[in-house]
């Protein structure tokens, strides 16, 4: 499993995204499966650099592994912040129009749309998010 240890900063999301795509760049995702990925790995690793340290800064461990046959990725975001299981927010009411919506909850009900699994767990005093993502066959 490749992994990169990172301080959560907003400015090191592109350096997050090539590690992603260095290691995904044989699983032949389609360029709507990488957008979406992408889309993923930035609203996870965002939401660590602004609200797991608050008002300080930390650092997030990313890890990547791709299975060789199915070439399906796991990415897991690992960090050391406050306690916080996004799976348990409420998925916003996509049918009300962006003023009548409450504020938050759209990135990670995006990345629980976008990926084929996500799960959440608290262990050893870290938040760890697992996201799975297989290619889909063309």
């Amino acid at each position: 499993m490749a992994e990169l240890f990172i301080a959560a900063s907003d400015d090191n999301l592109e350096k997050v995204n090539s590690f992603i795509h260095q290691n995904i760049e044989s699983c032949s995702f389609s360029d709507m499966e990488l957008m979406q990925i992408d889309l993923s790995v930035e609203e996870i690793f965002v939401n660590i650099a602004h609200y797991a340290y608050a008002p300080q800064t930390g650092d997030a461990l990313i890890q990547c592994q791709v299975d060789p046959e199915s070439k399906t990725t796991v990415i897991i975001f690992s960090d050391s912040g406050i306690p916080f299981d996004p799976l348990k927010k409420e998925d916003p009411d996509i049918t009300l129009s962006a003023e009548e919506r409450r504020i938050g909850g759209l990135g990670i009900y995006l990345v629980k749309k976008y990926m084929d699994k996500v799960e959440y767990c608290y262990r050893d005093g870290k938040n760890i998010l697992t996201l799975t993502k297989t290619p889909k066959t063309k």
